[in-house]
Formats: C-alpha cells, structure tokens, sequence
C-alpha cells in the first residue's frame, strides 16, 4: 500500500494505533541530487510490515520495512538515517536517481496525538508538529498561515493543513475524465449538478455528487485558498451565479468552459452581475493550457495541467513570502 497525502499517511497511522499496534513513521528530512520526494513527506509503518505513503521510488521503503520487522526501530528516541551515496547503507540500498536522502525515523504508540492533527485537518485549520532529536518530545502548536517545513539536525518542524478540494459543476464526460485525473492528484473531489439526467449517469467512484444548484452550494463549500472551482456544464444558467460567487472566495483556480468568444460574452454577464476587474481577472476562461487539445481526455489532461501549474505557483509563492518573513 502507497498512499501518497499527509492526511491519508495519518489517518493509516491512527488506526493501526487505535488497534493497538505500534507504528513507525518515517519523514523526509533533506534531499541531495534527484530525489523523488520532497522533504517533509511522509511514509507510516505498521509492526507487521503493511505501510502508507512513500519517501523514496520504492528501494528506500523495501528497507524500512525490513528494520521495522526485525525490530530495530522499536521502542527507540527518534533517530536521523541516511540513504544513498556515502553513506553507510550506499552498498545495502543504492538510490537509482544517484541522489541521497536523510529521514527522520519515530516509534509511535498512542494516537491521541496524531488524533488532533487529523482534527484540525479535517476542520481545515493549519497545526505544527514539532520532534527534538535531542529530547525524544514532541508537541503541537498553532501554525502560521504559510506552509512550511523546517529541520535543523536538532528539531524537525511540519506544518500540517487543510488538503486540496475541486468543485466541478457539471457532469457530462469531460467532467468525469477531470474528476479521474483529480483524484490522482489528491484532490477531494465534488461534482454539482442540479439536471436529473445527468446526476443518474454519474459514476466515478471516490467523487462526492451534490444536486443543488451550483450557486447555493458555494457558500456550504466555502472555497478557500486550497481550493479550485470548474464550471464545465456550458450552460450560463447553470454556471453564472456560481461563478460570480466564487470569484469572492479565496480559491486559488477558477475555470470555465467554452471558447474565447464565449468567455468574453460570460465577462459581461459577471460584470452585470456586479463583478469588478480585479476578480474578473481571476477567471481562467478558456479553461486549461493551451496544448492544441480537442477530444475530452486531451482537454481534461489541459486543465488538470492548469490546475498542476497554479497550485505549484502557489506554493512557491507561499515558499518566498515565508524566507523574506523567516
């Protein structure tokens, strides 16, 4: 099992302890060269060898695997390990990608914990969760408004937040191929789409369907800055009101459907409907990269790409802003 999102790697942990098992969880601390994750991911394993998330191609978890069935990470402080070129595992576990990696390794036995950083995720409220090597604690703090991840050799620092959440309204075929790709990318996915017809076809599985009209639901769904929101139905009645209301949230992508020409036509609908430029500005139209995409798969690959490209823009903005305030 390889369940890539902070969330999903907590959640797996909690349950395993609310079992009773004990679990070790392993997270990225430094990266050299070509590394396949990011510092700050994360990988939980279960005493029986059963594990989610990943911090490596997969050679790096074979081995953790191994030391966690053998015991050797039982009831021991949190330690720092190394993989790859000169280090003492380089003849053991060789990383294809010629790079080398730092992890931060905890033996865990209660759950409560973990329990309140999935609480504070699910509410969509950022939490920080401190590890000294030196001592062995840990702690929880209210986290700042940046995402962030901080290791010093002395203290590891992650900052745990709100997951990522897509609102596509409409369900026809291009919706469905998006809500595929979605879902690969992380993201809690809701389609929204008031037509009968349409709502009786929908089959994507892990999607959450909701058949108000799109317009009542934005102010339920309350997109936030980890947020994007797709009108795909090209159909303005559906769609306007929605979107107008969207364009006043915090969500970092908004997308619609439908040609150039088309999109102009829709800026003046929003501009009656009392919009002004600087949240006009915000809308994406037409939606997606422009990669000479015509069939649904293509087009649903260009926006998703889009969606890709905005939320890396976000993130590295977010990455600067926190080194100028560090």
């Amino acid at each position: 099992m390889d369940r890539s999102t902070d969330s999903e790697v907590l959640r797996a942990a909690v349950n395993w302890l609310q079992e009773g098992a004990a679990v070790t969880l392993v997270t990225v601390a430094r990266t050299w060269g070509s590394a396949p994750r990011r510092p700050g991911a994360l990988m939980v394993i279960h005493a029986d060898g059963r594990f989610a998330g990943s911090v490596s191609g997969g050679c790096v978890e074979d081995d953790l695997v191994q030391r966690t069935l053998r015991g050797e990470f039982e009831q021991q402080p949190p330690r720092l390990i190394d993989y790859g070129i000169n280090t003492a595992t380089a003849g053991r576990v060789g990383l294809p990608c010629g790079g080398r990696l730092q992890l931060v390794v905890e033996y865990l036995d209660a759950a409560p914990p973990l329990r309140r950083v999935l609480d504070s995720v699910d509410a969509r409220q950022r939490i920080s969760r401190r590890v000294c090597l030196n001592t062995g604690e840990s702690s929880l703090h209210a986290a700042a408004t940046i995402d962030d991840f901080e290791f010093d050799d002395d203290n590891l620092i992650k900052v745990f937040g709100p997951g990522w959440r897509l609102l596509i309204i409409g369900a026809g075929e291009l919706a469905r191929r998006v809500a595929q790709l979605a879902l690969t990318l992380d993201y809690a996915v809701t389609i929204c789409d008031s037509r009968p017809e349409y709502a009786s076809g929908w089959e994507v599985d892990g999607t959450e369907f909701i058949t108000v009209p799109p317009a009542e639901l934005i102010a339920g769904f309350a997109p936030d800055s980890h947020s994007a929101v797709l009108a795909l139905a090209h159909a303005p009645v559906l769609e306007d009101k929605a979107l107008a209301a969207a364009l006043k949230t915090d969500a970092f992508y908004i997308g619609a459907l439908g040609s150039r020409k088309n999109q102009k036509a829709r800026i003046g609908r929003l501009q009656r409907l009392g919009l002004n430029g600087s949240q006009l500005a915000q809308l994406h139209g037409p939606v997606g990269l422009d990669i000479g995409s015509h069939t649904p798969a293509e087009i649903a690959i260009a926006i998703t790409a889009a969606l890709i490209q905005a939320r890396n823009q976000r993130e590295q903005k977010l990455l600067q802003a926190g080194m100028q305030h560090g």
